[in-house]
């Protein structure tokens, strides 16, 4: 059963396609670098566009206090998704807060955290509720 209320969830359900479609190929042992260049190549495959290793500043002010790098921002239509790529069993507190500062650097409204495991492709929805 699909949930109608949330967000960009035709544009999600797309990307998580393409989790599934590389999870399905090669299952879960790969490296977490493995994973993000096929995500990339099916990315392509599916012609959406995205953007790779993409640098975030985080300014205090008018001042760059950090910096980070998302895996991914993903454009569908005028939708802005981020998508980060773990090899993890669990979804750990750190990755989601990494999405969300992500999210909120770049005033997004929506991440993707992905967890290739040995039992299959798990992903969690972040929603960036200040945008």
């Amino acid at each position: 059963m699909r949930r109608e209320d949330l967000i960009l969830k035709d544009e999600c359900f797309r990307i998580v396609g393409v989790l599934f479609e590389v999870y399905k190929k090669y299952g879960g042992t790969l490296l977490e670098k493995h994973y993000q260049k096929a995500v990339a190549e099916a990315l392509r495959n599916a012609k959406i566009k995205f953007t790779e290793q993409v640098l975030i500043k985080l300014f205090f002010d008018d001042k760059v206090i950090g910096t980070f790098y998302a895996d991914f921002v993903i454009e569908l239509g005028e939708a802005k998704i981020i998508l980060e790529i773990k090899k993890n069993e669990n979804f750990g507190t750190k990755n989601i807060h990494q999405v969300h500062s992500y999210l909120k650097a770049l005033n997004l409204q929506l991440g993707i955290l992905a967890n290739f495991t040995t039992s299959g492709v798990k992903f969690k929805r972040i929603v960036n509720l200040s945008k």
